[in-house]
């Protein structure tokens, strides 16, 4: 059913459009409902931003309407990073905002993440009472108690002009050459520009959005087209978005990854502050983990997810985290992952050295890690099962002190997800390789 946590949550609604999951009338519905608790919290302005997937036309104007029809007035920014909704969020005084996307996904799912006014997620306590009001029938508010809608025009060169102050480098880019990759998502009009107007010189590939092409074999989820064309060009680094803009990894200038756990050791240990501590994943890199407490940094693992993330960083005070796969916080600088806001800090890092990205990371061995997933229909029947669970303690024991075994159920798909790491690539690929047999056999 729509309604359930499966669907709707602080980290939005999510799945594919016309499986009868997500209709417009729901959307609609879902507007109103929000609206509805809001106005009954004294709650009267909603900005609405979205992706550049064909599919946030018809649920942008689904969800207009549903505000409209509970008395809240809406500000629409048309395609817009998620980041930059949180941040325009509390520029604008807005009570709540929206994104409509569906992140790294292809352009035929979509979904609705929510931001408070603060310019974060959403508290379960107002998660659940959205939920309720969903489940009553609609009434619309009288004729002049109807929302208004406006849409604002200065909302990128605003966001554009935020992400360049959180630049610290007293010198600019002049003199780089980067290579952007926008995944023809929602910063194919903003990063361009900001790292142009720093003084880089910029080939940007991933620009071109069609409603169709967004994350398409590009972007931080794919990541060959970004590496070919730095080689191609001789580019210093290159940096790729993920649809909605949140993620962001990197290619240094032989083509290499960069990913989400490298980040953040840059970001942490180039800091202009000392650096108490940091947090990553359980899917982070035992070899960062490593180099990190060699630099007198502590580490600490999360769940996976930048909610999970920040919800620890906040618990224990610290400023910067990342998973591996591209999630960067530094809540110094925005109250949310911010891909272009993490990659200008990796390039002040960049610049106050005098050092390439490869040079940042001289300390760090990254460990092999052989990812695989599993197709299944019963997750948590078969995460539950002796013969899984003898077979991962099983691998625990082979790789002893010199490596890891994760294994977990997608929160997103239906998956099983096997992680193996360690010093030995041919050891873990037989590892993992026992493990996912182990997880085909139970599914039989």
């Amino acid at each position: 059913m729509f309604m359930q946590k499966k669907y709707f949550g602080t980290d939005g609604i999510r799945n594919r459009v016309g499986s009868g999951l997500i209709r417009p009338d729901q959307v609609l519905k879902l507007g109103w409902a929000t609206g509805k608790i809001m106005r009954e919290r004294g709650m009267s302005k909603v900005m609405i931003g979205k992706d550049t997937r064909i599919s946030g036309y018809m649920f942008e104007s689904a969800l207009e309407a549903g505000f409209i029809a509970a008395g809240i007035d809406v500000m629409l920014l048309g395609p817009m990073p998620t980041p930059a909704v949180a941040y325009l969020t509390q520029t604008f005084n807005a009570d709540m905002g929206v994104v409509i996307s569906a992140s790294h996904n292809p352009h035929h799912d979509n979904g609705i993440k929510f931001f408070s006014a603060a310019g974060v997620k959403i508290s379960d306590e107002l998660e659940l009472a959205i939920e309720a009001a969903f489940e009553e029938d609609m009434d619309v508010v009288e004729s002049e108690e109807l929302g208004k809608a406006k849409r604002i025009d200065d909302a990128a060169g605003r966001y554009i002009e935020f992400c360049k102050s959180t630049y610290d480098a007293k010198i600019k880019l002049d003199g780089f050459n980067l290579v952007l990759d926008c995944s023809h998502g929602a910063t194919y009009h903003i990063a361009p520009h900001v790292f142009k107007e720093l003084g880089a010189k910029v080939i940007t590939i991933g620009a071109q959005p069609d409603g169709m092409n967004i994350n398409q074999g590009c972007g931080a989820t794919h990541l060959d087209a970004l590496q070919a064309a730095v080689v191609e060009n001789q580019a210093d680094l290159g940096i790729a978005f993920d649809g909605d803009g949140d993620r962001v990894m990197m290619v240094n200038c032989r083509g290499e990854v960069i990913d989400g756990d490298l980040i953040l050791y840059i970001l942490a240990t180039r800091a202009q502050r000392r650096v108490e501590g940091v947090v990553g994943t359980v899917m982070s890199n035992l070899g960062v983990e490593n180099a990190f407490r060699a630099q007198g940094i502590d580490f600490a693992r999360s769940a996976v997810g930048d909610r999970y993330v920040k919800e620890l960083l906040t618990e224990r005070g610290w400023v910067f985290g990342a998973e591996q796969s591209g999630h960067v916080l530094c809540l110094d600088k925005i109250s949310t992952g911010d891909g272009i806001v993490a990659a200008l800090q990796v390039m002040s890092a960049l610049v106050q050295s005098a050092k390439t990205l490869t040079e940042l990371l001289d300390d760090v061995e990254v460990y092999p890690q052989v990812l695989l997933n599993q197709r299944v229909d019963d997750a948590k029947r078969i995460m539950q099962s002796n013969e899984l669970q003898l077979a991962i303690e099983q691998a625990e024991v082979e790789l002893a002190q010199n490596g890891r075994v994760l294994v977990r159920a997608s929160g997103t798909e239906p998956l099983i997800r096997v992680m193996v790491e360690g010093q030995d690539l041919n050891v873990i690929q037989s590892l993992a390789e026992r493990l996912i047999q182990v997880v085909q056999s139970e599914i039989s």
